[in-house]
């Protein structure tokens, strides 16, 4: 799954990567490189801007609530759980079908954070055993330094307490697709541990490469059997894995140091 990753590049930066006509300067940007459910994230979705003449899609840089609320949602409250939508099952699931269809996006990140447990942490949880597990994160991120093009799907939802004028009368919330793990080796695998990805997690993000973009975003294109082909696993071998701080487990922590490479983990693990 992906319950964390790091995004730092300004809104600058991604308007000239994505090829944005519309984005929102910010005088005073963060970069934010432990992003978390319920977060504002920065979202790449092609939309025709609002009270235009023009009703052809512009291609925006938009602030999206991680964490998606489907319209037909009496209330918000299960919006974090639901930050990740799976490639095998979203074309069909009541809660992602429609945003499917019609409203994907892209949600760009430097990489995202997983999780291995510890070997002997692991043995007493599969014991049953109530102590909670030790974990060590590692960073995933393209080898080749290039913005990790995770593929999201995006929602509207009203809330119908407030009223029509209210600046928080409509959410606009997203959710991250996942895939299976990549079993291949890693472009770039740390001295020691994992030598895949599947060895860190069974699930990854569903990364798109620059060449599924376009279609990805056309939001004319909306036949399902058209558009399951864009759900298929991007070219093994394209990913690094390393070692990081376990700050990260604290949401509070943030900064360059969570994505700074360690020479081995902090926690021992089953590798």
């Amino acid at each position: 799954m992906c319950g964390r990753y790091a995004s730092s590049r300004r809104p600058e930066d991604l308007a000239g990567i994505f090829e944005i006509e519309k984005w929102e300067p910010e005088e005073s940007y963060e970069p934010d490189y432990n992003v978390a459910p319920t977060a504002e994230v920065y979202a790449v979705l092609d939309r025709p801007l609002k009270d235009a003449d023009d009703r052809r899609p512009v291609r925006q840089l938009r602030k999206l609530k991680w964490g998606l609320v489907p319209s037909w949602a009496k209330s918000p409250e299960g919006a974090a759980r639901m930050i990740n939508a799976r490639a095998e099952t979203v074309y069909e699931k009541p809660s992602y079908r429609r945003a499917f269809a019609a409203r994907r996006c892209i949600i760009p990140a430097d990489g995202y954070y997983e999780w291995v447990t510890g070997s002997a942490e692991r043995d007493l949880e599969v014991e049953g055993r109530k102590k909670r597990p030790r974990k060590q994160p590692y960073f995933v991120t393209p080898a080749d330094g290039s913005v990790f093009a995770m593929a999201g799907l995006y929602e509207f939802w009203r809330d119908r307490t407030l009223p029509d004028e209210h600046p928080l009368a409509w959410w606009v919330t997203c959710s991250v697709i996942t895939t299976e793990a990549e079993t291949a080796p890693l472009a770039v695998a740390p001295a020691q541990g994992p030598r895949s990805l599947a060895d860190i997690h069974p699930r990854m993000p569903l990364m798109l490469t620059p060449d599924r973009w376009d279609a990805w975003l056309d939001p004319a294109r909306t036949d399902v059997a058209d558009l399951r082909p864009l759900l298929a696993a991007p070219p093994e071998g394209l990913m690094r894995a390393y070692p990081v701080s376990t700050a990260v487990s604290n949401v509070r922590n943030n900064g360059p140091e969570l994505v700074r490479e360690l020479e081995g983990p902090e926690e021992g693990t089953l590798f």
